[in-house]
């Protein structure tokens, strides 16, 4: 990511949201640090409107929710107010939606790509996994068909990876929808 700060001073949070709606393109924020989100290529949306459609109509008429790309995570890490664009994200609950974000996600999805990878496999990894809501953060590869799921357990963190043939299995949400859905219209080997 590239940092868009002109000066040398840190933005706030609230500066950042006010700044935000002039954005030509999507940033994020983290702990006063402004950075453009990476373009994304085909097989990226595909993937992205494959997951969308899956989850929306897996939770229609339930108390939880699904989220695309265009709505930010809010959180606090050892007191800093981090703002990220996850993929998607799936919100049960009433309380922890912002105007334009959700502090209190039980699910993240970020799609890998070369240029994301290392930020969503640690820097973002985390993060996410301070959040007290979360169930699962599920990473999705963009190049070949796997996904990788790390659950919150009483023992901590478990880690499973899915190959094609697999279901991706979220009992916390009631979802499950199989890895090759995730695909579709992709030419992988």
């Amino acid at each position: 990511m590239t940092a868009v700060s002109t000066s040398h001073a840190l933005l706030t949070v609230e500066e950042f949201l006010a700044a935000e709606p002039s954005y030509e393109v999507k940033h994020e924020y983290l702990g006063g640090m402004v950075y453009r989100v990476p373009e994304v290529r085909t097989p990226h949306v595909v993937i992205s409107t494959n997951l969308c459609g899956a989850l929306g109509t897996r939770l229609r008429g339930r108390q939880c929710q699904a989220f695309g790309s265009d709505m930010k995570a809010r959180l606090a890490v050892s007191g800093t107010t981090y703002f990220y664009y996850p993929d998607a994200m799936i919100f049960c609950g009433t309380h922890g939606l912002g105007p334009s974000w959700c502090e209190r996600p039980s699910v993240i999805f970020e799609i890998l790509s070369d240029s994301t990878r290392s930020i969503d496999e640690r820097e973002k990894r985390m993060a996410y996994l301070t959040l007290p809501s979360l169930d699962a953060y599920v990473r999705i590869e963009q190049d070949r068909r796997e996904v990788v799921i790390e659950r919150r357990t009483n023992a901590g963190w478990q880690r499973e990876v899915l190959a094609a043939d697999a279901v991706v299995s979220l009992p916390t949400v009631a979802v499950e929808f199989p890895v090759a859905e995730l695909y579709e219209r992709i030419p992988l080997a």
